[in-house]
């Protein structure tokens, strides 16, 4: 007796598994492989198209301040943040080698003016003398000649003492245009490095009221930008906030990174000038510009996951023709080479004289002619209407999945 209840209760369990496994085969066999999608009418639209980069943000005009002679720097009159007009004393450089040179500069142009005087005096009188017949011409002539030497000597003291006089001047630093100082590279106390070549900067002044954004932009894009183009400008300090600015310059040498390799870049410079500048920006602050190079009103577009790609002999592999098309999937097939084109798949309720179910449509694949692309559309120039129906989604169906007359089930 106790054997028999024990083999019923191993039963039950065991004919519960196989009716759900039963259920399972039964629920498969009865479904279909209808391929579901998502669908939009085609739309008129304004398409905008816009170039994204990045770069920082730098005043239109930045001078540095440097020094044409070395020397220890005595003073500084300002600091950073600080407004300067033109003309304002910047910064003293020490003038103990220089000053000694152009005071002894001054008392040679005293010197020779006094001897210019001196034997312009003596000319006149021996002028005077020569008519009288009192001298010879020889002694006239000799004190001419004296006369000129001491006028060349005059003048060569003039030039030594202006040449000196601008050597002490460029001891005394002054700001050249109006702007805001900002930075100051050297101290009170240490050296400061001139020279004609690779002087040592010693202080940066800049009118932060105007200023524009460098950016790096593409090869395959700088052909679409001009000047004057209007541009968005994100900053990473003002978050949720558009500037808005011009270009203004376009740069007409490429810089090129990691010549010679896979991950070769060819960009070049192109500079923004914000038309609206924010309270306490900085240079060298982040910013992302997006340069609007075309707009177009009321254009015929799709969304951009709508376009994908196949061969241009979609007409001969659908579902209508499996045959075939289990002889075109054979690995044994020889190679042949097709053409992509640009296509969408559109709906339709009919396929070779076929009707659709109901809730269900065919799906055509239709080439068409794109133009520029916004940053959620492109703009169809060619093969398709207003209103048409098109497979949006999703993207493995898109990218994979779909051919020409598949009947698909429309997701609401």
């Amino acid at each position: 007796m106790f054997k028999i209840m024990k083999k019923k209760k191993v039963w039950i369990p065991l004919l519960i598994i196989l009716s759900l496994v039963a259920w399972f085969f039964i629920k498969r066999s009865g479904s279909d492989d209808t391929i579901s999608v998502n669908a939009e009418r085609v739309e008129l639209r304004t398409i905008i198209q816009k170039i994204n980069a990045s770069g920082k943000i730098q005043p239109e005009e930045s001078v540095q301040i440097t020094s044409t002679i070395t020397g220890w720097i005595t003073e500084i009159t300002v600091m950073e943040g600080d407004t300067v007009e033109p003309g304002q004393h910047l910064i003293s450089i020490d003038e103990k080698q220089i000053r000694p040179r152009y005071n002894n500069a001054l008392s040679q142009v005293k010197s020779s003016e006094a001897n210019l005087k001196k034997v312009k005096a003596q000319m006149e009188r021996t002028k005077t003398l020569f008519s009288q017949k009192l001298i010879s011409q020889q002694e006239q002539e000799q004190v001419e000649a004296s006369f000129q030497i001491a006028l060349s000597q005059s003048e060569q003291a003039n030039a030594n003492l202006l040449s000196a006089e601008d050597e002490l001047s460029k001891t005394r630093l002054t700001a050249p245009k109006y702007g805001i100082v900002t930075s100051i590279t050297k101290e009170e106390g240490e050296m400061a490095v001139g020279g004609m070549f690779n002087p040592g900067v010693l202080m940066t002044v800049a009118d932060l009221s105007r200023m524009e954004v460098e950016v790096d932009v593409n090869e395959n894009d700088v052909v679409n930008i001009a000047i004057g183009d209007t541009t968005e400008i994100e900053i990473d300090a003002y978050p949720d906030t558009i500037f808005f600015g011009v270009v203004s310059e376009i740069a007409h040498t490429a810089q090129s990174m990691n010549m010679g390799s896979q991950q070769q870049v060819t960009n070049f410079k192109v500079k923004v000038r914000m038309i609206t500048v924010p309270d306490r920006i900085r240079p060298g602050m982040s910013s992302t510009v997006n340069i609007i190079t075309e707009t177009i009103k009321d254009a015929l577009s799709i969304p951009i996951q709508a376009l994908t790609s196949r061969s241009d002999d979609y007409n001969d592999i659908d579902k209508s023709n499996k045959e075939q098309k289990k002889e075109l999937e054979n690995e044994d097939a020889p190679f042949k080479k097709v053409k992509q084109v640009d296509v969408v798949f559109t709906l339709e309720d009919k396929f070779k004289g076929e009707e659709a179910e109901e809730g269900k449509k065919y799906v055509m694949v239709t080439p068409v002619k794109v133009g520029i692309s916004g940053e959620n559309y492109y703009e169809v120039r060619s093969g398709l209407e207003k209103e048409k129906m098109i497979v949006i989604g999703g993207y493995k169906a898109l990218s994979k999945l779909l051919n020409h007359g598949d009947l698909v089930k429309i997701r609401d």
